[in-house]
């Protein structure tokens, strides 16, 4: 016990006991901090699961903000309402996926499954918004730089994904089927939208290979890199209906997980590289030129295509 002297005539008590108690509390909320930090990093998909999502998608948003700068100035200059409406899109779904990499501890917080679920279906969303929109590009051909050109794209893409968050969010919070909840790998109509939902991409995709490799190859932009993105698109959702269809066995289940932590993860970057990388260059090239290179490269001006 010890005391404070405020007088000659007056001695206030103060007990040791209030400062070991004080000590206490600090410990145990540096504990708290520290156990959910460990939460956050290393429960619910394990710590190599949520690291390598965090990571790549922190990454990639550095490199856009790295290169925002530049961007804009091109962005200003090249007066491409297409280019400047993807961009936009692509930081806001940019945003989405970091904050869904990063909120994984949420899917196996009981509290916060409204939460995740919403999270979900934006950044689902976006990303679809993403692919759509592309396809509908490729498939309008070469006279795709004009106003109408932008708003039929936009249209038919918010029209698409409109249509999907409307079916996931009554598969959701109607029916209460856990589409975003990994772990519910034996629920039958989970994987029955699934396999709907990557069987109708999977079949474009065929369908703009097999223009690639026809007759039909002259209708599409004649650029490698959209034929090369189309080539992995397939694959991608090819593997992963594949392992919807066979969902309740483990390896499947783990192949599906593994493709899903890919797409989050690559998906952005592949379509900067595939749709936006030529158009912010450093140098001021004269992209019909580099096209023309490519097209040559790729064949398009051999006698067999006349």
């Amino acid at each position: 016990m010890s005391s404070l002297s405020l007088s000659p005539a007056l001695d206030i008590p103060i007990s040791s006991e209030s400062n070991s108690s004080a000590t206490i509390a600090e410990t145990l909320s540096l504990k708290t901090d520290d156990h959910r930090f460990y939460n956050w990093l290393f429960d619910c998909h394990g710590f190599w699961h949520n690291f390598f999502l965090i990571l790549s998608s922190a990454l990639f948003l550095l490199y856009l903000a790295f290169q925002a700068k530049k961007c804009y100035t091109k962005l200003c200059n090249g007066r491409s309402h297409i280019i400047n409406s993807y961009y936009g899109i692509v930081w806001l779904v940019t945003l989405l996926n970091f904050a869904w990499c990063c909120l994984q501890i949420w899917e196996c917080t009981p509290g916060k499954t409204l939460s995740w679920n919403l999270l979900s279906l934006f950044t689902t969303s976006g990303l679809l918004f993403l692919e759509v929109s592309l396809i509908a590009f490729l498939l309008q051909g070469n006279y795709t730089s004009s106003t109408e050109a932008l708003t039929r794209t936009f249209a038919i893409s918010a029209f698409l994904v409109g249509l999907d968050i409307c079916l996931k969010g009554i598969y959701v919070f109607a029916f209460g089927v856990p589409l975003f909840i990994e772990s519910e790998h034996s629920h039958r109509m989970k994987w029955g939208l699934w396999i709907v939902h990557k069987l109708v991409p999977t079949a474009v995709y065929g369908f703009i290979l097999f223009m690639y490799h026809s007759s039909w190859r002259e209708r599409l932009p004649a650029r490698p890199a959209y034929h090369k993105y189309i080539t992995i698109m397939f694959g991608v959702n090819g593997l992963t209906l594949f392992a919807c269809f066979l969902s309740g066995t483990g390896f499947w289940f783990w192949l599906y997980d593994i493709i899903d932590i890919c797409y989050h993860a690559l998906y952005l970057p592949l379509i900067y590289k595939t749709f936006l990388a030529d158009f912010f260059q450093e140098e001021d090239l004269n992209l019909d030129n580099v096209y023309y290179s490519e097209m040559k490269d790729a064949g398009f001006f051999d006698s067999d295509w006349e």
